[in-house]
């Protein structure tokens, strides 16, 4: 068997069973068994690997979060000033909403199941503090005003066009929010 035609770990395909089975269908209206089965793993391998399906959910968030977070930056370093570069943001959103999989927002899915202090709350919770820093880093860099009230405004461009997209079936809200985000920089009030 030649390295390009190994069989990925059983880790590997845990990870692949989760993510399209959670990300499609529900973290709770997947059991593990049905990961284990499209995984093609045995159950030991589970809990042996993750320990249970609570660290596989934590794993399965980290990796949506770190995915997100890296398409965000290429576009991001793909700009060349502040305020291009927050523009970059709702043009990966478009992206990612023109996606034929594209189920909406890992991190909102998660949360609509979670209970307070579970592994989805927490991952989440990071995912939204991440959101709200870039934000508000990148309005600190292009000069905002209030860059607090620009970054939260921001947020919930980025939040509408996500719910928008995933409700219609359509990447159009990217485009309808990257609009409003022109609007809003360009505002005397919001960038000095």
């Amino acid at each position: 068997m030649t390295p390009e035609t190994k069989k990925p770990s059983a880790r590997d395909r845990l990870l692949a069973a989760s993510d399209e089975l959670f990300y499609n269908e529900g973290i709770h209206t997947v059991g593990i068994d049905r990961v284990i089965e499209k995984a093609g793993v045995a159950k030991g391998s589970l809990y042996c690997i993750f320990g249970g399906k609570d660290q596989l959910i934590e794993t399965y968030l980290f990796n949506r979060h770190q995915a997100w977070m890296e398409v965000v930056q290429r576009g991001m370093d793909a700009a060349d000033d502040p305020r291009a570069k927050i523009l970059a943001v709702f043009d990966e959103l478009g992206t990612l909403f023109a996606a034929p999989d594209f189920r909406g927002c890992a991190f909102v899915n998660a949360t609509a199941e979670a209970l307070p202090g579970s592994p989805e709350d927490l991952a989440a919770g990071k995912f939204r503090g991440w959101i709200h820093e870039l934000f508000f880093s990148l309005a600190v860099a292009a000069g905002a005003v209030s860059p607090r009230v620009l970054a939260d405004q921001l947020v919930v461009l980025y939040d509408g066009a996500n719910t928008t997209a995933q409700m219609d079936k359509t990447a159009a809200p990217a485009v309808v929010a990257k609009g409003m985000v022109r609007m809003v920089l360009d505002s005397s009030s919001y960038v000095s």
